[in-house]
């Protein structure tokens, strides 16, 4: 993999889209589980343990905090991130699109066990 390639996790992909506008890490959670129509459910660890980590990448910021609540925003690093990782997976996407043109189950080559 090139050096200048970062994939991201899902989970983080999703924090990431999911602050385009500021919010709590509450309405991240439930903004995601929204988008992915359920698939995709962070619980509280795992929502703050991926913010703890892009805080501390600087793809992230504390916008404000009122009391426990601490509203997120994305940084200009965090939305090239994010832009980047929508171009990885669109390609992937692409390339998916391209061997798998016109496959049928007939014309794929099964080794034998």
């Amino acid at each position: 993999m090139r050096d200048d390639i970062i994939v991201l996790t899902e989970s983080t992909y999703y924090v990431l889209l999911s602050l385009t506008t500021p919010k709590h890490g509450y309405a991240m959670m439930q903004q995601i589980e929204q988008l992915t129509d359920g698939r995709v459910r962070m619980g509280p660890g795992t929502m703050y343990g991926v913010l703890k980590n892009l805080l501390e990448k600087g793809w992230i910021e504390i916008v404000e905090e009122a009391g426990r609540q601490k509203i997120y925003g994305l940084t200009t690093s965090g939305y090239e991130v994010c832009l980047a990782e929508r171009t990885r997976l669109s390609q992937v996407l692409q390339h998916a699109d391209d061997l798998l043109k016109g496959v049928t189950d007939e014309k794929i080559q099964i080794l034998p066990k």
